[in-house]
């Protein structure tokens, strides 16, 4: 990854971030599929060669992106304690990443083998719903919420190729909509962000390594459209989108920003604000947001709406 600009795993923003576009389904943990897949009596490959089977490390396509999945999303789905334990961890890592608050994505029916037509990666039928999911999910979520002090909401994915299962997802959304799910996306092969309220402050959602080994823009950093955004002081978010299948981290995309397309610590503030203030939070909760950024930036903001 030393291309992407790692500076030695020294952060370049070492303050409090927000990220916006993270899908937690791409957000595992290698070894943690390892050891849910040795609980369940699942044989996989050894570590090293799991990693080449699940990451991506050259410019790509999306559809080569998408097929990663595969080789992993079977050991996690189905399985109660994988599904809480996955959420829990995800909390864990963006801590320990500074991150202070997190919108992850993912479909719930992409983790469930019941009330699920079809059922997904193979599965056997079993009995875990997507409300199951989502349920499990919100649980591993306030749990690592207690233990990193990192807020971590649900946006549940409908997925392009299955519109049956699109109902059921606004449904879930209804549901849970006061207990952690705080939007709703279109996923596949393409990607379409819906609001969740009608006052949403809309924004773009940047993920420069993703965007690169995806093949969604040009492989010269110095030509990504970020740098247009910048300079025309757009909306904007960085995000990493999917962590584990681009073996990267939130630092490293801010490394990227940094070296490639000249974020100075000034940008990255702007970008933070940007993103708390886009964010799906109620706004008393996004008011708390602000204000601890503004704190922790030195900064003085009347966020009262």
């Amino acid at each position: 990854m030393a291309e992407h600009g790692e500076n030695n795993g020294k952060p370049v923003f070492d303050k409090p971030k927000i990220e916006l576009h993270v899908h937690l389904d791409g957000a595992f943990r290698i070894e943690t599929i390892l050891d849910v897949a040795k609980r369940r009596g699942i044989t996989l490959p050894v570590l090293d060669t799991m990693r080449d089977l699940c990451t991506v490390a050259e410019p790509s396509s999306l559809t080569e992106f998408l097929g990663k999945f595969h080789h992993y999303m079977h050991v996690i789905a189905g399985d109660r304690e994988a599904i809480k334990r996955i959420a829990y961890e995800f909390v864990e890592t963006k801590a320990k990443e500074g991150v202070i608050y997190v919108e992850a994505r993912y479909s719930p029916h992409l983790l469930a083998n019941s009330c699920v037509d079809p059922i997904p990666w193979k599965q056997k039928q079993g009995d875990i719903t997507p409300d199951e999911v989502v349920h499990l999910v919100i649980q591993g979520f306030n749990e690592g919420e207690k233990a990193f002090k990192t807020k971590a909401r649900s946006i549940l994915c409908c997925m392009r190729h299955e519109p049956k299962w699109s109902m059921d997802v606004i449904e879930l959304c209804k549901k849970y909509r006061d207990d952690g799910v705080v939007g709703i996306d279109l996923a596949g092969d393409e990607s379409l962000n819906c609001e969740s309220n009608p006052d949403h402050k809309k924004a773009f959602e940047m993920c420069p390594i993703s965007s690169r080994l995806t093949g969604a823009c040009d492989p010269d950093f110095t030509k990504h459209p970020l740098i247009r955004f910048k300079q025309d002081n757009a909306n904007y978010s960085l995000n990493t989108d999917d962590p584990m299948i681009f073996n990267s981290t939130l630092n490293l995309d801010y490394q990227v920003a940094q070296k490639y397309m000249g974020f100075t610590e000034e940008d990255f503030k702007r970008v933070n604000i940007n993103a708390a203030e886009s964010c799906f939070l109620p706004a008393k909760e996004k008011k708390e947001l602000l204000d601890q950024l503004y704190k922790a930036y030195d900064m003085l903001k009347d966020t009262s709406f």
